[in-house]
């Protein structure tokens, strides 16, 4: 019942906070009189190694898929038993 909505709301809140953080940290550099360095255009040497990062994209991806899809009737059980104990 309640599990639904929980991991779409635990998920906009931390797109939220992580927002707010981001806001708190430029306005702190820019109290300091510091800025972030200006982005150097992309060259062929500055590529970055792309398959690296969308490999370990990826694994991060399906190593989350695969603990929830073990772990999740057994959090959410445990998360509506809490939600049970609280809400009257």
């Amino acid at each position: 019942m309640y599990a639904k909505n929980w991991m779409t709301e635990t998920g906009v809140a931390l797109l939220v906070l992580a927002g707010r953080c981001r806001a708190l940290v430029l306005k702190g550099m820019e109290r300091l009189g510091r800025r972030l360095p200006p982005l150097r255009p992309a060259t062929e040497r500055t590529r970055g190694d792309v398959p690296g990062w969308v490999l370990i994209t990826l694994m991060s991806a399906i190593l989350v898929a695969g603990l929830l899809a073990i772990a999740g009737p057994a959090l959410e059980r445990l998360f509506n038993q809490a939600m049970d104990q609280v809400v009257p």
